[in-house]
């Protein structure tokens, strides 16, 4: 049978698919149909490239092994459940061979066969099993094959009938909604990602990969028709048309970059594209994001990996960004983010061209999309660090108000701001854990005015689509929330209002299952038909706006229309009033700030001092401080004086000695404070200035925590505090390590986890976080420090209560199973199979925790498996499974290092200087280098997964069903 793998024969150069309705695939075999008859077959396939990426589609009466290019591929066992086998790693470029040897069973037979071929270039091709194909019965003698009828025919059937996104039927939604499935994605399609609507009201869809866009035609809210689109951009995590073009942010023919496709001469056909932005940084998940545009500008967003262009206006709202943080942050401590530097996500402006670009928002860190609402503000909805739950510096997913000079305060690894600080503008609302994709604004919806008015957030790890009813504030907005629908799995990715009123959405992303669907009303709210009232006129929006064109340029009058709004008790327009007030020369401005009695507008205008004043300002600034005494403070303006203090220290320095002591003086009286924010801020500020009882106090607030945030805020500072250590407060530090008491969550976070059915745990940072902050502590000791602490930083010198002895459960070493294919259980997935009870046995088993956290507990070299069923089908955690390597998400991607010795090297990069990449080689040992860059010739993404493949080959297809149950529900 070797031999049937080494035929040449035809030439055949796949064809594109451009019918809505492609050609089907013909049901095949030879002359006569012999029981327990062997039969070969072959096609062979010329292609201009190596494909990006290659899918077969196999089902056999009765069974089939599958190779190419002498390479074994796969096998199918039954045409009941067709094999889908990923080829991209066979295939050239030129000539290759797909080769089938074939075992039929009983009196009829037959093969069907689909080779899905996506180019470099982007173009879809396709191989379909037809009377072309060459059959023989003994390897020698070859003829055409039989045509036994197109796929559909009796007694086989619809056998290659599409995956189905989640039913309709399975989504809950609010009373008086109707949701409706109107298409899944079928091979090919990809996996979908962003959705626009043109000006005809056709719907155009992006995947992910490399597969072409989708255009759906709509008719009376069904699908009449999807057609790829061939175009020289694809990949758009953000798609929008707007002046007469359709704008694409993701990958084309000029690498990451914001496109404009345009059709010039009224053909329906693309005839330019043109690249308006190239984008440095990575185009993962982290990269290039939404657009939405008013009467005049683009608004693109980027996420947390995409560098600000270096060419941004002057001009820009913002600017001067740092970390401004008294201690030194801690870098994540699984490597993500690492060495990045502010201002995180961002916002840019620019016109319709591409020209005029500025910097408008910034300090996210990595949202999806962004809307405007009817008042015409700008949103969006920002992720969370999700590796960051249970640390004090964790910042929920959060719904954004975006306006000109807005900094969010997003900051790597431990420097994320709190909201409360005065130079972070604070989130409309928190809204909890999640993965935000997709916002809309419902304007123009045949929804009631309620939710017309409302701003829609998707979630994509949880499954739902939240909406949010905002209230103007002042000049920002509060707002409240509840969720619009949910399913499982629900990966919802994008959303619009259709030209029929209709809210359509879409599923897919990291190659999950993708569907569209449409929402409508068919309640009876008696505001349905009426118009929305017109939006309120807001003083404070307008003054906030009038603020931020001042943010854009110095002028005449300026700084006295900004002093205006200094002191007012509206914090967003003091946040505006202080960036345009920067915006002016220092000199027009700087004694009226040292000179300012009013309490609110002194110290907005001294943080700004703080922030582009030079070294030599810094004595006058704390004395002119002084002018306004912590105990006469409100907590707010209380909180305003310590942010001015440490962002002076952050860009200055120190202050000289004499100051020093006096700040030391005066600030050890307020420690400890009245409450946690104010208790945070004194402690690094105490610290840092080397407070001589910061530490004894510090352990004190400790160990009385109410909360795991709050402890483990003190242990992180006080890994940095040189001064006012005893040999005691020492042993005290290093034993907490070692007995840390049971986490406490503060009821917010809580109430977050709770949201999405889970219960709160820490996230995949959590144990590097302790880890660095215990060697860095460990490392400001003396040599004999270290000798007469070895036992408390070990941990060998710590009392507590004995542990109970580990008893280990003998189990029976497991054997070889089969060698599973994603296709071998896919058939066995329908219904209600698998115990969820058995699942967990089997996980611990499979030593899943080793590389992956679930519910708090395991390890971070793999995705987090908490809440995977509401964002996975059985069939993606299937896949996941058996083929791991198929997507790989960016937070866990290694990369392929290429040295001049001629070796490679993988694994995940953890750090960056001038000269060296730090390299983790063992993820699960702890195994790490540092590759000096002048020994490095390549670099690239490695298409291989630390996950290895043949981790289920010694389960039982029922012990796999079980695994999968118990992963469905979590």
């Amino acid at each position: 049978m070797r031999r049937a793998f080494l035929w040449f024969g035809l030439v055949l150069l796949l064809t594109p698919t451009v019918s809505a309705a492609p050609p089907q695939p013909h049901w095949v075999w030879g002359e006569t149909v012999t029981d327990h008859e062997i039969r070969f077959f072959r096609r062979v396939i010329n292609l201009p490239s190596r494909p990006r990426k290659a899918v077969l589609t196999v089902a056999c009466d009765d069974q089939a092994i599958i190779s190419v290019n002498d390479q074994a591929a796969g096998r199918n066992e039954s045409w009941k459940s067709p094999t889908e086998l990923n080829l991209t790693k066979f295939l050239q470029a030129g000539q290759n061979t797909l080769s089938l040897v074939a075992r039929n069973e009983g009196t009829t037979a037959g093969i069907l066969a689909r080779l899905e071929v996506t180019l470099g270039d982007g173009a879809v091709q396709t191989l379909l099993s037809d009377a072309d194909w060459e059959t023989s019965s003994d390897a020698v003698t070859w003829v055409r094959v039989r045509d036994l009828g197109v796929h559909g025919t009796a007694p086989w059937g619809e056998v290659f009938k599409a995956r189905t996104a989640t039913p309709a039927e399975t989504i809950k939604t609010l009373p008086g909604f109707q949701v409706e499935l109107l298409r899944s994605a079928e091979p090919g399609e990809g996996s979908w990602i962003s959705l626009a609507f043109d000006p005809k009201g056709r719907l155009w869809i992006s995947p992910q990969g490399g597969e072409p866009l989708q255009r759906a035609t709509l008719k009376d809210g069904k699908v009449e028709s999807l057609q790829p689109v061939l175009t020289p951009a694809r990949a758009a995590m953000g798609m929008l048309w707007a002046f007469d073009s359709l704008y694409l942010n993701g990958r084309g023919t000029n690498g990451l970059a914001l496109y404009r496709l345009r059709d010039t001469d009224g053909d329906d056909t693309f005839d330019r594209c043109q690249a308006l932005r190239s984008w440095k940084g990575d185009g993962g998940e982290h990269g290039p994001h939404g657009i939405v545009a008013d009467g005049s500008h683009l608004y693109v967003l980027n996420g947390n990996f995409v560098e600000v262009p270096s060419d941004v206006l002057a001009s820009s709202p913002v600017r001067g960004y740092a970390d401004d943080v008294i201690l030194p942050r801690m870098e994540d401590g699984n490597g993500f983010g690492n060495g990045r530097k502010p201002p995180g996500g961002y916002i840019v402006r620019m016109k319709p061209d591409g020209t005029a670009t500025e910097l408008f928002a910034a300090g996210q860190r990595n949202a999806y999309d962004l809307a405007f609402n009817e008042d015409g503000e700008l949103f969006t909805f920002d992720s969370d660090m999700e590796w960051d739950w249970g640390q004090p510096w964790y910042r929920p997913t959060r719904l954004l108000h975006c306006f000109a000079g807005a900094d969010h305060g997003y900051r790597e690894g431990s420097a994320k701001w709190p909201s409360y600080y005065a130079d972070s503008m604070p989130p409309v609302m928190d809204i909890g854990i999640g993965s935000p994709t997709g916002v809309a604004s419902a304007m123009g919806a045949k929804f009631p005015v309620k939710y017309r008015r409302a701003l829609y957030l998707m979630d994509w790890s949880y499954g739902r689509i939240l909406a949010v009813h905002p209230e103007a504030r002042g000049a920002s907005y509060t707002g409240s929330m509840e969720t619009f629908l949910q399913g499982r799995p629900l990966n919802v990715t994008d959303l619009a209002v259709g030209p029929d009123g209709a809210l359509y959405f879409i599923t897919g992303g990291r190659g999950t299952q993708s569907g569209l669907y449409r929402v409508v009303y068919t309640g009876k709210d008696p505001s349905l038909g009426m118009s929305n009232p017109d939006p309120l006129p807001s003083a404070a929006r307008r003054t906030r706006t009038e603020l931020g064109e001042l943010a854009r340029t110095d002028s005449p009058g300026a700084v006295d229309q900004a002093w205006q709004s200094l002191g007012s008790i509206d914090p967003t327009l003091r946040f505006a009033a202080r960036v345009a007030l920067e915006r002016q020369p220092l000199s027009a401005w700087k004694d009226r700030a040292l000179a300012e009695t009013n309490a609110p507008a002194g110290l907005t205008a001294l943080l700004a001092l703080a922030r582009y004043g030079a070294p030599a300002d810094q004595a006058a600034l704390l004395k002119a401080l002084a002018r306004w005494p912590l105990d006469s403070l409100s907590d707010e303006l209380f909180l305003l004086k310590l942010r001015t203090i440490e962002v002076s220290v952050a860009r200055h320095g120190l202050p000289d000695a004499s100051l020093q002591k006096l700040a030391i003086d005066k600030l050890s009286r307020q420690f400890p404070g009245r409450s946690w924010p104010i208790n945070r801020e004194l402690s690094q500020l105490l610290v840092a200035f080397g407070a001589p009882d910061a530490v004894s106090k510090s352990l004190d607030l400790r160990d009385s925590a109410g909360t795991q945030q709050e402890a483990l805020h003190y242990q992180t500072i006080l890994r940095l505090a040189r001064e006012g250590w005893t040999p005691p407060l020492r042993q005290r530090y290093f034993a907490w390590f070692h007995r840390r008491p049971k986490a406490i969550y503060p009821p917010d976070l809580i109430g977050w986890f709770h949201d999405v059915g889970l219960e709160p745990s820490n996230g995949a940072s959590f144990d590097g976080f302790l880890k660095t902050s215990r060697q860095q502590a460990v490392a400001a000791l003396t040599d004999s420090e270290k000798g007469e602490l070895a036992g408390w930083i070990t941990g060998s010198a710590v009392t507590n209560t004995p542990a109970q002895p580990v008893v280990a459960v003998a189990r029976p070493p497991r054997v070889f199973v089969q060698e599973w294919k994603t296709d071998d259980l896919a058939g066995k997935l329908s219904g209600s199979t698998g115990v969820a009870a058995r699942g967990r046995a089997l996980y611990e088993q499979a030593q899943c925790a080793t590389c992956h956290r679930l519910a708090g507990e395991g390890g971070a070299i793999g995705p987090d498996l908490t809440g995977a069923g509401a964002r996975y089908s059985r069939l993606d955690l299937l896949r996941s499974l058996t083929e791991p390597s198929a997507v790989i998400s960016e937070q866990y991607q290694s990369t392929l290092l290429t040295l001049k010795n001629g070796d490679s090297l993988a694994g995940r990069v953890t750090g960056e200087s001038a000269t060296v990449v730090a390299i983790v080689t063992d993820p699960i040992a702890g195994r790490s280098r540092d590759i000096p860059k002048a020994d490095i010739t390549g670099r690239e993404d490695s298409p291989v997964s630390p996950m290895p493949e043949g981790i289920l080959n010694s389960f039982t297809a029922e012990e796999i069903l079980d695994l999968i149950a118990y992963l469905e529900r979590q």
